[in-house]
């Protein structure tokens, strides 16, 4: 996986322009912090011989010099000079280790250590050579000199804990790669490589759009989109002019219908620190200009890595502002429906975030599901890939997500699909221990992570005028019908009508669609019996609310038993919707139908289908509705929609209606 540690505008810059835009400034930072301990090693230098130390002094100027591929012959002969020479090995081995030489760094870190391997004087040689084989991911040999560098300080000290962190690294590791996961990444497209790296992909609920941040050649970041035609990807092309700047723009997290984005910038916008957060909206085919969080989201402090939940109701993001538990923190803020602002970002706490690093959130479209990074949590060395689910006492203990999702190298971010069962990230591909390029690639989700992954379906499609089929500006709502609670609420696209709306996995739900003028359409979805995720795609035609017109919709969210008349608790919300409609309407009045299948005698049918179309006539006149407006009337099985050939066509047979009069 990914080996780059895991954040976009990390320092106010990105990862991938400080890895490969930025060596320079890396070799810079080696300089001062080597040069440093040099002028305190010279002085005090183990090194009897003369020689020794004059080639030791020469090999550190020429590092000074950014000569490393120089200095490391002076540095090797000042050990010939002085075998003894313990401040040679160690930079000796630092030097070998900045060049990507990593089996001769290993080397002369061990025979520092045979100088003197139970002294307190080679601690330094310990820890670099055990850091050195964690990094490789070379767990069992790191254990032994881990386990024996922890004896030379007090069971309390800072040091001691710091190393009993990595021994649990490595023993967890070890573990892990003992039981890998069945995982086995495929490049995303070729096609979609036309920069020198693709990172931080998302994409839409049915994973047809893709968004992702790019490096051009230049070093400039940009957000590019791709669409696939489900068997293909197309070119990527520029986001939008408005949103790619020449700075920088990254991690963008994208709504379910891919018509919010939420985005990172670090420079060249006016912003209140020194990343921020902005968002712009698509209609159409056009992205508005983007807005900035504002001073509630962003600080003068550091925001990035945005998480848009798919109704774009909550927004996840990664901030080290005050009140946090570590350095870099997970925080959520709630939309408040109402106003539209952003409430006060709220810090998830434990035992999601440490004392350390977290980064790169994404939550599923199940609302539940929060995959993000860590350097806190034990896993594998630097940054691993967690889950945790937010469930009715709290955010549950994170689980890795384990080997080879994870590795010893950082991994960045994860973005697992509605429907639990592909996941997409970024590698890199590496050249002598450093990153040359990253491509976006695929795999899908082993069973041990789908099954505590809650799928999610989606529905899709067009609203229209049912006389013009024109798209229409609509409003949706899907309401979980057990608890009369809305799961999520969104608009159509006000040019072209389309929409996608999310369906949780596992329950009964209602999805009511709704526009002033037009009499509302109720849908109903039963998902008790289904657990995989498998969208669906609607055109919703909307009936004028024009009286004389006899336009007329089937109330889908009402329920009776077989047989008898009495409302189920979970038709209220149903009821409670035309209720409002008709009192929202003064003027108009409307017919209550009822129907049967064709099963069982006529007379009783008919008489069936007149009882339940006068129990929604009651609620609705108990309801404030005038009983002069309303009229109920059964027909039995004498107005079938479809033939009663099946059982499916039979239970849409099965209906209550209400018409215009």
């Amino acid at each position: 996986m990914a080996n780059f540690v895991a954040d976009t505008q990390v320092h106010g810059y990105s990862v991938r322009k400080w890895i490969m835009n930025n060596v320079q400034l890396i070799t810079i930072r080696s300089f001062i912090l080597i040069i440093h301990c040099t002028l305190f090693i010279i002085h005090y230098s183990s090194a009897q011989n003369p020689k020794a130390q004059e080639l030791y002094a020469q090999s550190i100027k020429l590092f000074g010099e950014r000569k490393a591929d120089e200095a490391i012959p002076y540095m090797e002969q000042a050990i010939k000079q002085d075998p003894n020479f313990t401040d040679a090995y160690l930079k000796l081995g630092q030097l070998y280790e900045f060049t990507k030489r990593y089996d001769p760094a290993l080397a002369v870190y061990r025979n520092a250590i045979k100088l003197q391997p139970d002294s307190p004087a080679s601690g330094s040689a310990y820890q670099s050579l055990s850091n050195t084989l964690l990094r490789l991911g070379r767990y069992g040999e790191a254990l032994p000199y881990l386990e024996k560098y922890q004896t030379m300080f007090a069971p309390q000290s800072a040091q001691a804990k710091r190393i009993a962190r990595q021994i649990e690294t490595a023993r967890f590791a070890q573990e892990a790669m003992q039981h890998p996961q069945a995982v086995e990444p495929k490049p995303l497209s070729s096609v979609l490589q036309t920069t020198p790296s693709q990172y931080f992909p998302v994409l839409t609920a049915d994973e047809q759009t893709l968004v992702f941040t790019a490096l051009k050649p230049e070093g400039d970041e940009d957000l590019m989109t791709a669409t696939f035609n489900g068997e293909t990807w197309s070119p990527p092309t520029s986001l939008a002019s408005n949103i790619n700047t020449p700075e920088n723009e990254g991690t963008a997290s994208l709504s379910a219908d891919g018509r919010t984005i939420v985005f990172t910038a670090c420079q060249g916008r006016k912003g209140f620190g020194s990343c921020d957060l902005y968002m712009s909206r698509k209609t159409g085919s056009d992205w508005s200009n983007p807005e900035n969080l504002g001073p509630t989201i962003n600080t003068r402090y550091y925001e990035s890595q945005p998480a848009l939940s798919a109704d774009g109701r909550q927004l996840y993001f990664v901030s080290d502002r005050p009140g946090g538990k570590g350095r870099r923190d997970i925080w959520r803020s709630e939309r408040n429906t109402t106003t539209g602002d952003w409430n006060e970002p709220v810090n998830l706490g434990e035992p999601v975030n440490t004392p350390f690093n977290e980064a790169s959130p994404f939550i599923h479209p199940n609302g539940q599901s929060l995959f993000f990074a860590s350097e806190g949590h034990v896993g594998m060395g630097g940054y691993d890939l967690f889950v945790a689910d937010n469930g009715t006492s709290g955010w549950s203990a994170p689980t890795n997500l384990g080997y080879p999702i994870n590795t010893s190298e950082d991994q960045a971010s994860l973005f697992v699909s509605a429907n639990g069962k592909r996941a997409y990230y970024s590698y890199e591909e590496q050249k002598d221990g450093v990153s040359q390029k990253s491509r976006l690639y695929t795999f899908d989700l082993p069973e041990s992570l789908r099954e505590r992954i809650k799928p999610v379906t989606y529905l899709k499609g067009v609203v229209t005028d049912a006389k013009t089929k024109k798209p229409l500006t609509a409003s949706l709502e899907v309401i979980d019908l057990k608890t009369n609670q809305v799961v999520s609420r969104l608009q159509t696209d006000s040019q072209t009508g389309q929409y996608t709306a999310v369906l949780p996995s596992g329950g009964e739900y209602a999805l009511y669609v709704s526009q002033p003028g037009y009499l509302f359409k109720s849908l109903s979805f039963d998902f008790t019996q289904k657990t995989k995720g498998d969208g669906m795609a609607l055109t919703v035609l909307l009936e004028p609310a024009l009286a004389g017109t006899s336009a007329n919709e089937t109330l889908n969210n009402l329920f009776f038993e077989t047989g008898r008349y009495d409302l189920a608790e979970k038709s209220k919300t149903e009821l409670d919707r035309l209720s409002a409609f008709l009192q929202a309407n003064p003027t108009l009045k409307v017919e209550i139908s009822g129907h049967t299948d064709d099963k069982g005698d006529a007379a009783t049918n008919l008489a069936l289908s007149q009882k339940r179309a006068q129990a929604v006539v009651t609620y609705l006149a108990k309801a404030g509705v005038e009983a002069s407006r309303i009229r109920a009337v059964g027909y039995g099985k004498t107005r079938p929609l479809v033939p009663n050939t099946t059982d499916e066509n039979r239970q849409l047979n099965r209906r209550i209606e209400w018409k215009l009069l």
